[in-house]
């Protein structure tokens, strides 16, 4: 097992909202955490990432309970992209993704030829090689997202967790950012978590779903196990059509409207 979070518990201001949750995460599959607004899919990434702390319960990195590593230790195993970056003026797609091998330098060490050398791979890996020397903040969007995606490939992690890495993209560079990071998983084995809204792009790329309702995971499994009228209808309360798309035998939705209220 890569990664997984046992009996959590997170909550804000006194409100839990994820409860008793397990979650697991195997070596080289990409998982996606899926639900409607509110449901605590977020939440459940930041949890198992770290960046929040869990009022009970453990989470294991490798069998290791990552409160008990460092945060170096553990940025050298896991990347994560959060919804919104914050990056200083001006900084070059090369400078920003220089900060990826931050976690593998002692504070007196400068970057060294090694490090170059996985900097310009990461570039190179992300698509993003003619416009290295290019401010960030000039990009697309879509480019800007393969930008920060180069920062954590920079560190060779062996987990990446994104969060709702396509929102606000156009169709074009969700599918381009889609791709990269399937082509990640195929042929460096990162395993992947994200969470995702758009539920087609989650079953044409997920190895598996984790459904999250009111806080807690009413579903886990391929997407052809999990994907149903029945799930739709109690999870996200809507009908839909649910049919196998041919070319990649994964299923695919077509919504058809509200659920009836019961």
């Amino acid at each position: 097992m890569m990664l997984c979070g046992r009996n959590l518990r997170v909550g804000y201001d006194g409100r839990i909202v994820i409860d008793n949750m397990d979650i697991n995460i195997n070596r080289g599959e990409i998982v996606t955490l899926i639900g409607p607004n509110g449901s605590g899919k977020t939440t459940a990434l930041k949890a198992i990432s770290r960046l929040l702390e869990c009022s009970s319960g453990v989470v294991l990195l490798e069998g290791k309970n990552i409160h008990r590593l460092s945060t170096r230790e553990v940025a050298k195993k896991m990347a994560v992209l959060p919804q919104t970056q914050v990056m200083p003026p001006d900084f070059s797609v090369l400078e920003l993704v220089r900060h990826g091998r931050m976690p593998h330098l002692k504070w007196y060490e400068n970057i060294g030829r090694e490090d170059e050398e996985i900097v310009a791979w990461a570039i190179e890996a992300a698509k993003l090689g003619h416009l290295a020397e290019r401010p960030v903040y000039t990009l697309s969007g879509g480019e800007r997202q393969k930008a920060w995606i180069a920062l954590a490939l920079a560190q060779k992690p062996e987990v990446l967790l994104l969060d709702e890495p396509t929102t606000f993209l156009d169709i074009c560079h969700q599918i381009e950012v889609m791709e990269l990071v399937q082509s990640l998983n195929k042929k460096l084995g990162i395993t992947v978590v994200m969470v995702l809204h758009d539920l087609n792009q989650a079953c044409c790329h997920s190895h598996r779903l984790v459904v999250i309702k009111a806080g807690r995971v009413v579903a886990a499994g391929t997407p052809n196990e999990v994907i149903t009228p029945e799930l739709l209808r109690s999870v996200y309360r809507i009908e839909a059509e649910v049919y196998i798309n041919k070319a990649t035998g994964r299923p695919a939705i077509m919504p058809l409207g509200l659920a009836a209220v019961v």
